[in-house]
């Protein structure tokens, strides 16, 4: 008995020894600029992990694009600031993978514990070497959405790409694509020049002109709900709001009252509040504690919100968090 109690005593000094050996992490995570909508709940995710990461003596550095302009080399420049600024781990969406991995590699390489979250899947991860991947998987809610469309059929259905390039944004295009041919069905993109992408007048106008120039679109796609704000404008303008489906990626409060409305069939849900949240918390037990990650990838959506779960969303949107 005496050995087992100095046994115990022992493992408890050394549990409380490994415990005070723990080093606080410093987390960088890097962001889509200012106002685009989508990152709000990202914010709020970083925010309220931010709490959890200052409890055990570490920061967290929410790090943001000024615009989408040179999407992939300005975000592969503020890896390198990032990793300049000595941060233990990093955050980041593989928008654009040619600019990107090579940055991404470099800050792996000099020491840096990377989780992409956001834009990429566990395959990339691994190839990167990234510990994980938080986020949707980008193919199969793009092949959803073409489903939801064609199910009720929808024989010609419009992609709205606001950051042609973009390997998120390219991959969702083409599962509707893939979806679309599936079921006999016709789909292709309307990508929007950088100049027009943040103009809310601009895109209401080309995606009125896409309309009245092709009268066979009966559905429309967009892949941002600042887009689907200005995308229902325009198909108002052209007069076809009763006439063509609408529907979109990711949503804000605006477009869950379309979907309350009945005039927005549906958003895509993957859950970017729990995206960012998820990847920093995860990230931060693992630097201080050496925790095992607790499945990889790890996958928040995609999920769809339309009619039958509209009242239960709107909630979770007035709170910051959808």
């Amino acid at each position: 008995m005496k050995n087992l109690v100095a046994a115990a005593t022992l493992a408890a000094g050394s549990f409380v020894a490994a415990a005070h050996m723990a080093v606080a992490a410093d987390i960088a995570l890097i962001s889509g600029k200012p106002d685009d909508t989508f990152f709000q709940p990202v914010k709020k995710g970083v925010d309220d992990a931010r709490t959890v990461v200052e409890l055990t003596g570490g920061t967290v550095n929410y790090m943001q694009l000024v615009n989408y302009d040179n999407l992939g080399p300005d975000a592969a420049n503020l890896i390198r600031t990032a990793v300049g600024q000595g941060v233990d781990g990093l955050v980041i969406a593989d928008w654009v993978p040619d600019s990107m991995d090579v940055a991404i590699k470099e800050a792996i390489a000099a020491g840096v514990t990377v989780m992409l979250y956001n834009s990429g899947n566990i395959e990339k991860a691994n190839e990167l070497g990234a510990i994980n991947y938080v986020g949707s998987d980008e193919y199969q809610a793009g092949l959803g959405a073409g489903v939801y469309f064609t199910d009720l059929g929808y024989k010609n259905i419009l992609c709205v790409n606001h950051v042609p390039g973009s390997f998120p944004l390219e991959t969702r295009c083409n599962g509707v694509l893939e979806a679309a041919k599936a079921a006999g069905a016709a789909s292709e993109q309307l990508p929007l020049p950088p100049t027009q992408a943040d103009n809310a007048a601009s895109v209401a106008q080309a995606i009125k002109a896409a309309l009245l120039t092709d009268p066979s679109i009966d559905a429309i796609l967009t892949l941002n709900p600042a887009v689907a704000d200005w995308a229902a404008s325009g198909i108002m303008q052209a007069g076809k709001t009763n006439s063509v489906a609408f529907g979109s990626f990711d949503m804000n409060e605006a477009g869950l009252n379309r979907i309350k409305d009945g005039t927005q069939l549906f958003a895509i849900d993957q859950q970017p509040y729990l995206q960012s949240f998820l990847a920093v918390t995860l990230l931060n037990s693992y630097l201080e504690y050496g925790l095992t990650l607790p499945t990889m990838p790890v996958l928040t959506g995609p999920g769809i919100v339309d009619a039958s779960n509209i009242d239960a969303t709107l909630a979770g949107v007035q709170n910051g968090a959808r």
